[in-house]
């Protein structure tokens, strides 16, 4: 029996099957594969997309019919129970499943096409009515209210507040932190070198307070190299290195420290 049908873009290979099968008009609990196979293969050979996704799905599909199309024409198989076997059960399982979670999913959509011929009206309040505050009546408010009980009210108040107080933390103060200006640290440096003319470079960050001073001592180390001021060397790697002034002994220089930015931790 030959049908036409309109190409069309199906959900799935088992979207197509189901489709076949409507429009033969046939038991889905007895398909005729012949059939079927013939009709799927006819729509597989017209498709038209470069998804290769999708046209290896129903590929896959065309593959299986074949396969049970073979195995209808061997003999009938036996499980260990002696029922005969039929190669199309499983694609009769498949197509059940998909039959349901897609009337399943027909509900649903029915079901929001219905929600949307409900209508919701905005609220129409008046501004004035909107900005309307009950008069408070001072008298009923403040009926039998004495100095005393405003007092234990008071009294009340100010408790919860104190006891919201952590009476450790509370004694913490704010630690700043100065901020180390690097054109100071340069001019210490040099006057540091100046005194001492040979020196090494851990003698001098052993002499800072912190990690910030360090480091800005280190970047003075390197602006009094690049001014040509003193000199570093370093016998093996690793290994401390000794700084050593350029300058000659008892002629001091005005340094350009014109740039220079100050660090805060």
């Amino acid at each position: 029996m030959d049908i036409s049908y309109k190409l069309e873009n199906f959900e799935g290979p088992l979207d197509l099957l189901l489709h076949l099968i409507e429009k033969n008009k046939v038991n889905i609990y007895d398909i005729p594969i012949v059939l079927i196979t013939e009709q799927y293969l006819e729509y597989v050979s017209h498709m038209e997309t470069e998804d290769l996704e999708v046209v290896s799905e129903f590929l896959v599909m065309a593959a299986t019919l074949i396969d049970i199309k073979c195995r209808m024409l061997l003999p009938v198989e036996v499980d260990e129970d002696g029922e005969e076997q039929d190669p199309r059960a499983e694609l009769v399982a498949r197509l059940l499943e998909y039959k349901m979670y897609k009337c399943l999913a027909m509900e649903l959509q029915d079901m929001e096409q219905g929600a949307e011929k409900h209508f919701f009206k905005e609220p129409t309040i008046p501004k004035e009515v909107e900005k309307y505050e009950a008069p408070v009546d001072l008298d009923q408010l403040l009926d039998g209210l004495t100095l005393a009980k405003l007092q234990n009210i008071f009294q009340s108040v100010m408790k919860r507040q104190n006891d919201k107080i952590d009476p450790i933390r509370s004694k913490f103060g704010t630690i700043t932190k100065e901020p180390v200006s690097l054109e100071e640290k340069v001019g210490a440096v040099m006057g540091y070198a100046r005194q001492h003319q040979r020196f090494s470079f851990r003698q001098l960050l052993e002499r800072q307070g912190d990690k910030l001073e360090v480091v800005v001592t280190f970047l003075a180390v390197l602006e009094l190299m690049k001014m040509g001021k003193i000199y570093l060397t370093q016998e093996t790697l690793f290994d401390d290195m000794n700084i050593e002034t350029l300058e000659p002994e008892g002629e001091i220089e005005e340094l350009d420290l014109a740039g220079l930015k100050d660090f805060e931790g």
